[in-house]
């Protein structure tokens, strides 16, 4: 079972630095580890990532619209925008494919101001609390949602 579409993996602001970035909560994996356990688990279901990272909200937003059209579903760890950017939630609502938000760290347990998304009301799916295992959980979820059966 395949989909000639590769699953989008979005990272927003500061994962550039995981692994780097406090350790003690975003523990020392870095984000090439969990694209690497994307990439493992997808190519497990004969299928492939397009992982993507950036800073900047208007890249991000950018990405989502050309997955309309590129992609059979998106993994998303928007970062702090999950938490601030009403724009990045719109852009989701638009896909016509499955999203899955992820968080290395459990929000709900964090400050009160990361304790709300603004993603997850648009999104299929939250894992967060897991580290990067989460990704691994996401693509999973992914791959057997969006398979092509014969």
């Amino acid at each position: 079972m395949t989909t000639e579409h590769p699953i989008l993996v979005l990272n927003g602001p500061n994962l550039n630095l995981l692994g780097q970035r406090q350790p003690e909560i975003y523990g020392s994996d870095s984000l090439d580890d969990a694209i690497d356990l994307c990439a493992k688990t997808a190519a497990e279901y004969g299928r492939s990532i397009d992982a993507r990272q950036s800073n900047h909200e208007g890249q991000l937003i950018d990405w989502i619209h050309e997955a309309r059209t590129t992609a059979s579903g998106v993994v998303i760890n928007p970062g702090g925008y999950a938490h601030t950017s009403v724009a990045l939630r719109d852009a989701l609502v638009i896909l016509d494919v499955p999203v899955v938000e992820v968080h290395v760290t459990n929000i709900h347990a964090r400050e009160e101001f990361r304790q709300r998304s603004l993603v997850s009301s648009v999104a299929d799916g939250v894992v967060c609390g897991l580290g990067v295992d989460g990704y691994r959980a996401a693509t999973e979820f992914l791959c057997r949602a969006t398979a092509v059966r014969w």
